[in-house]
């Protein structure tokens, strides 16, 4: 019996293969003499991968779970950003209609904020009145966006990164129960080995 055996055609969206649940083990192992070793040992390379797997699985989400707020937050910022800019414009039309005296010391105040600079750091800081920012997109790689350009980047790679957290939940909670299933699996084979083995002790007797 190869390990390839073990898992069924069947498998989840993202390619995991479902594991079988060894309903009767004598049939499942070829008859009343089947040996065990064997499928025990390709149980225990499923399990083996599964746990790789899951592994794997459980630092993506903790790396998206970190990474769905700190874009969250920036989409804000920009929105924001985007929203001071939309009512300057408005006001800029206005003021056409004012005469050059009263503009004369319309001063416009600028847009006071605090960054981060770590966990428990920040910095205030003044913004320019602009319609641009730059973007981290990781990889040591910084490019320069419009405000709408921004915004709509930034919501696409929510969107994206919440669609795969949401797909990475699903795929750990398929993980575990194949390897509830597959450890359920390897202990009705050993039990029913043990009992073959009473049994025949008890009948050379």
């Amino acid at each position: 019996m190869s390990a390839k055996s073990v898992f069924q055609e069947e498998k989840n969206p993202r390619g995991i293969p479902k594991a079988p649940f060894i309903a009767n083990v004598e049939e499942y192992l070829g008859g009343p003499d089947g040996v065990v070793e064997t499928p025990l040992k390709n149980f225990q390379d499923a399990i083996a991968k599964y746990r790789y797997m899951d592994a794997n699985l459980t630092q993506r989400r903790k790396g998206l779970e970190d990474k769905i707020p700190d874009i969250r937050k920036t989409l804000h910022m920009v929105e924001f950003l985007q929203e001071k800019r939309e009512d300057k414009d408005n006001n800029d039309d206005l003021e056409d209609d004012l005469s050059d005296e009263e503009n004369f010391d319309n001063t416009k105040k600028p847009l006071t904020t605090t960054f981060e600079l770590n966990d428990t750091l920040f910095a205030e800081a003044e913004l320019e009145d602009t319609d641009t920012v730059y973007l981290w997109l990781g990889a040591n790689v910084m490019l320069s966006y419009k405000l709408s350009e921004a915004v709509s980047l930034l919501r696409s790679k929510l969107d994206l990164a919440e669609a795969s957290l949401k797909a990475t939940i699903e795929d750990l909670e398929f993980l575990r129960e194949q390897l509830t299933v597959m450890e359920v699996n390897t202990a009705r084979v050993y039990n029913w080995d043990v009992k073959r083995r009473r049994e025949r002790r008890l009948a050379e007797e």
